[in-house]
């Protein structure tokens, strides 16, 4: 019997030890899945009905951000990530980093506002159920930078390197409640600073890449942190099934590169959609210029002129 705690699966082969761990399929995140997909196709559906008009690239973005949820969560890899470091690492990169962007770039809470029904004069229902959070003070604080990169930090450090980690691992719904975790830090963590999704924090361009630069050099030193331990330092991983051939501190320092490696791809990915969104902004801002000048027939550029002949003849 092997030290892990899942009996005679330590001469299995990895399929095989895959098939008897149980953990695939998890019932909770592909229920949660299915829904949120079918609730973004019936909002997209009947705003089409409507006649109005939702980009294909947001339909695209969830869609893809709820699969690497599915992806991580609902397969095999799901299996591995319980007995080996480095996988538990890709599903806590994925899950806190890539799909939380994906689905915000979606613009989930855009497409609810747009498609659910108004409840009447007096009434509430879901539609002014989500404004009163938009607006909540909750809402305020929860994604308030103050808190938001404090956590985002602690999610890190003070899981991994306390004996909380090996007790969430201990057991199914402590499993779970870890990753439900790591999904909601990076949702009001990403919120603010992707601004695709009205909120009640929504700071300039220049201070929300000031935002993701801050939290980003943490995962860096806690992946430096791994690589350069001399010790195995989360006791779950100890033992990993022989039937793997993995050495716990190789897999340690594996887990590290990745967490090192992975903070810049999402980095990438928020500070291009930024830019293109300053950038659409800005056009934007131009038109209305336009717009504004074509409707009082260039007032204010002709009063500009005005004022610099005043100021020719005074010289003069």
């Amino acid at each position: 019997m092997d030290h892990s705690g899942h009996g005679m699966t330590m001469d299995l082969p990895p399929f095989t030890l895959a098939r008897g761990l149980g953990w695939s399929a998890d019932p909770f995140f592909l229920v949660a899945c299915l829904v949120g997909l079918g609730l973004y196709g019936w909002g997209v559906v009947r705003l089409r009905r409507r006649g109005d008009a939702w980009p294909v690239g947001r339909t695209v973005s969830y869609v893809v951000g709820v699969l690497t949820v599915v992806l991580m969560m609902c397969t095999r890899l799901n299996d591995y990530g319980m007995v080996m470091f480095s996988v538990h690492m890709v599903q806590h990169m994925v899950i806190s980093m890539l799909s939380p962007i994906l689905i915000l770039l979606g613009a989930p809470v855009t497409l609810a506002l747009r498609a659910l029904p108004t409840a009447g004069r007096g009434r509430k229902g879901p539609r002014e159920v989500l404004l009163m959070l938009l607006h909540s003070r909750y809402l305020r604080i929860v994604t308030h930078p103050a808190f938001t990169i404090p956590l985002f930090i602690a999610s890190l450090y003070g899981l991994y390197f306390t004996p909380l980690f090996d007790f969430l691992m201990g057991s199914r719904a402590g499993h779970l409640a870890m990753m439900v975790h790591f999904l909601a830090v990076g949702v009001v963590f990403f919120w603010p600073i992707i601004g695709v999704d009205p909120g009640p924090n929504r700071p300039g361009y220049l201070m929300r890449m000031l935002e993701l630069f801050a939290g980003m050099p943490f995962h860096a030193f806690f992946g430096i942190a791994l690589m350069m331990a001399s010790t195995p330092m989360v006791s779950t991983f100890l033992h990993p099934p022989g039937s793997l051939g993995v050495d716990p501190l190789s897999d340690q320092t594996a887990a590290g590169g990745i967490a090192w490696a992975f903070s810049e791809i999402p980095s990438v990915l928020v500070l291009i959609a930024l830019l293109f969104q300053w950038y659409r902004s800005d056009q934007r801002q131009a038109k209305r210029s336009d717009r504004a000048a074509d409707r009082d027939g260039d007032q204010e550029l002709q009063a500009y002129n005005a004022y610099l002949a005043s100021l020719n003849t005074r010289g003069r």
